[in-house]
């Protein structure tokens, strides 16, 4: 589906040959298989408010390509909550912080997890804009640090403390959001919980579905903004939520109580069959009715899995400590707990009369008709009369204050007039919403398809895996007579922030994207103009010992006898003199398990004539052309797997990667067309070229992997000011490339290199060619260096 994104970004450039249309239309695919059309409508037009907000075409390009990314982890209704904040920001902050948390907010909705808690989290930056405006920058730049240690409500509260100490000290106020004085590391440490939930939510599914085959859905809150008690696990449309941390209980680890927490409120939903009816109860009758209602289902969930009985028990029986408020515990709740525990263990004797007749006659009822949730509201209300004639009831507050933690606020059980009990739950979304996309063969596409111009707002999209060829013209497709370039799925890569000493996670998207073709014939022609250098490539091709069979002459032993030397040897011994024993061939198979990828560097630059006084000089690009076909053809003689890939860059947003030539493709007319029709443009992010690149060697089986880049210049792109900044970052590429067992060459066309290409690439790790037009000659023997 084509858009016209003129009317939602008038302050972008986005006709037909402007870089940052594909980036929007890449976004915008991702956004519509993630999206429904109402949230797609929402997304576009948060689209058309940052572009009205006039803080940056960042800020716009950051909102299309991050906000997709938002939605897949808590859902689409968060967008226009998004749209909102920011725009009350803008009246308080820079457009850099607003592209900042714009960038961020991926990762803060992975580790909060809830789009309920995200919205709590925008309303803390609100907060803070007005308070410490100057350490959100800092902030952002560490939030992921700060997230992965803090639940929202220690986030407000280390945040806070630190706007309230350096309310009017900026350099402090800074230091401290940017975790660099030691009052922040000690705030941070004493708000940290133990157990997060977004750490633990995969296994808690896992574990729930191994009880009970069943999928259970789990949703973070986050309760304690003022306290470290947060809310009490609920269940709520049909979903669990459960804190967004735990601390350790009594000497039960936080997991274990996040565990039982999950078991509790999973049997509820799987054991109770209706609702019981609140009408005529008051709250507090309520509550004893859902003290005998947990023991049924904890019973029957007991009956089925015997061991989640010690997941529970160790609740009641765990020793107190002496922070335990037991001696405070008013009377009534502590009898009630003593039920619990006595409801839960038929063994248990607790001694009070009251207690163990009302527990063995709930358990009597429940070998009887353990499915009828009415032997509960009988049981609790029974309970409730006796026991308010012997003690004084007091207030609910106290009666709420369970002191288990892994025990829900029971809001499931209860039927009221305003809401009916249903089978389906939360995750039921209606078929007219429901889109399916399907890759299938023409024929498919030409005899079934209802509606050809089918939107993203269809229930069923069938794409086409082939291109369709006019019977007037085989040789061109539709898709080259209109011109359309595909458009590939964003791949994202994390950025080295040297002054952060961290990642920026999911930074930088490439696209792949083809450029034009040009005659095949050019690249033959380079083999004639080049004929010297071609035919010393033939001698390093030679010597390069291409795969096969290789006979070695020389050999005392040996598979076959050497003619000649055979013949010199009997001259010899007719001579009188010693032979040579030395008079057989030994044959070998040599496998050279080697896949390259000739990465070149396509930034405006190359289009520069090498010489600078003659216009006419050929330029760094056709230099580039020729040495690449020299060595493709080379390489191709040998019989190594290898690749032509190029890149350029518009900004972070939009890192432009172009495959002349692929793994597997034949080095034919089609990828010299290709390499034929390279063009030169825009920037020259290098860090996220050479990770893809690396990527795309990662898929290669061989032993032997090599980036082979080719570039005119340093790493620089335009939204970068920093010209350390790309550098540290690409040498961290180069790192890690070679802690994944792929080797990095650099074969650099600046003479003033020396400055910055030996840190990033290593002493040993590049070439200088000083004088351009000898790249030709250089490249191939670089790779007979490297490879043989």
């Amino acid at each position: 589906m084509t858009i016209d994104f003129s009317q939602y970004v008038s302050c972008l450039a986005t006709d037909a040959d402007h870089p940052h249309r594909e980036a929007l239309e890449s976004s915008y695919h991702e956004a519509s298989r993630v999206m429904s059309p109402r949230g797609l409508d929402n997304y576009l037009t948060g689209l058309r408010a940052m572009c009205t907000m006039g803080k940056g075409q960042d800020l716009v390009l950051t909102y299309a390509g991050e906000m997709p990314r938002v939605v897949k982890e808590v859902g689409e209704d968060i967008v226009p909550d998004i749209v909102e904040a920011l725009m009350k920001l803008a009246s308080h902050t820079s457009g850099t912080v607003i592209t900042l948390i714009m960038a961020s907010l991926p990762l803060a909705a992975g580790r909060l997890g809830d789009a309920e808690v995200l919205r709590g989290y925008l309303g803390l930056l609100h907060q803070l804009a007005g308070k410490a405006p100057r350490g959100l920058r800092p902030m952002m730049e560490n939030i992921d640090e700060l997230l992965s240690k803090l639940t929202l409500g220690g986030l407000r509260r280390w945040a806070l403390w630190g706007a309230q100490a350096h309310q009017r000290d900026l350099e402090g106020q800074m230091a401290y959001f940017g975790l660099k004085t030691e009052s922040a590391r000690a705030v941070l440490q004493k708000e940290r919980r133990g157990t997060l939930f977004v750490d633990n939510q995969r296994r808690l599914n896992f574990y729930l579905r191994a009880l009970w085959a069943r999928a259970f859905f789990m949703r973070p809150t986050s309760g304690d903004y003022e306290s470290r008690q947060g809310l009490k696990p609920y269940i709520e449309d049909f979903q669990i939520h459960l804190p967004d941390a735990f601390d350790v209980w009594h000497g039960i680890s936080g997991l274990e109580v996040y565990r039982a927490a999950a078991a509790h409120c999973a049997a509820h939903m799987v054991y109770t069959q209706a609702r019981l009816s609140a009408e005529q109860l008051s709250p507090a009758q309520m509550r004893f009715i859902a003290l005998f209602e947990d023991a049924r289902i904890e019973h029957l969930a007991i009956r089925d899995f015997p061991g989640l009985k010690k997941l529970w028990l160790q609740f009641f029986t765990a020793p107190m400590t002496p922070d335990d408020d037991y001696d405070e515990r008013h009377p009534m709740l502590d009898l009630m707990v003593r039920l619990a525990h006595a409801l839960l263990d038929e063994d248990h004797r607790d001694g009070e009369p009251l207690v163990d007749e009302a527990a063995a006659a709930f358990r009597a009822e429940l070998a009887v008709r353990p499915d009828d949730n009415r032997i509960s509201w009988l049981a609790g209300v029974t309970f409730y009369n006796q026991a308010t004639a012997r003690l004084p009831l007091p207030n609910l507050r106290i009666l709420e204050a369970w002191p288990q933690p892994y025990r829900d606020d029971n809001r499931y059980i209860w039927a009221f007039s305003e809401n009916l009990f249903t089978e389906r739950g939360i995750d039921y979304l209606p078929a007219s919403q429901q889109q399916v996309r399907k890759y299938v063969s023409a024929v498919e596409l030409a005899n079934e398809v209802d509606v050809e111009t089918a939107g993203d707002d269809a229930q069923e999209v069938w794409i086409c895996a082939t291109e369709f060829f006019p019977y007037e013209d085989e040789g061109i497709s539709y898709n080259q007579i209109e011109g359309k370039e595909p458009v590939s799925e964003p791949y994202r890569y994390q950025e080295w922030d040297y002054q952060a000493q961290l990642f920026r996670p999911d930074w930088v998207t490439v696209l792949e994207r083809r450029q034009g073709r040009g005659d095949p014939e050019r690249m033959d022609e380079i083999l004639t103009k080049h004929k010297p250098i071609a035919s010393r490539i033939r001698h390093l091709i030679d010597a390069l010992q291409p795969q096969g069979i290789v006979r070695r002459r020389g050999y005392e032993e040996g598979e076959e006898l050497d003619l000649n030397a055979a013949v010199r040897a009997m001259i010899d011994i007719r001579r009188g003199l010693m032979p040579d024993p030395r008079i057989n061939i030994r044959i070998t198979r040599h496998l050279r398990d080697l896949a390259i990828v000739v990465l070149m560097d396509l930034s405006e630059s190359t289009n520069e004539p090498t010489d600078a006084d003659d216009p006419d000089s050929p330029s760094i690009l056709t230099l580039t052309r020729e040495a690449t076909g020299l060595l493709a053809w080379a390489i191709d003689s040998i019989g190594d797997a290898f690749a032509v890939h190029g890149f350029a860059s518009d900004g972070r947003h939009d890192v432009q990667y172009y495959r002349f030539k692929d793994f597997g493709q034949r080095y034919d007319d089609e990828a010299k067309s290709r390499l034929a029709g390279m063009k030169g443009g825009l920037s020259t992010r290098m860090g996220a070229a050479l990770r893809h690149a690396g990527w795309h060697l990662s898929q290669q089986g061989a032993t032997k992997r090599l980036v082979l880049l080719i570039t005119d210049g340093e790493p620089a792109d335009i939204d970068e000011r920093d010209p350390q900044y790309l550098r540290h970052d690409a040498k961290k590429a180069v790192e890690d490339l070679r802690r994944l067992g792929i080797h990095t060459y650099c074969l650099t066309l600046d003479p003033d290199a020396d400055r910055y290409v030996a840190r990033i690439f290593g002493e040993n790790g590049y070439s200088i060619v000083d004088q351009v037009e000898r790249l030709p000659e250089r490249l191939p023997a670089v790779f007979a260096a490297l490879t043989g």
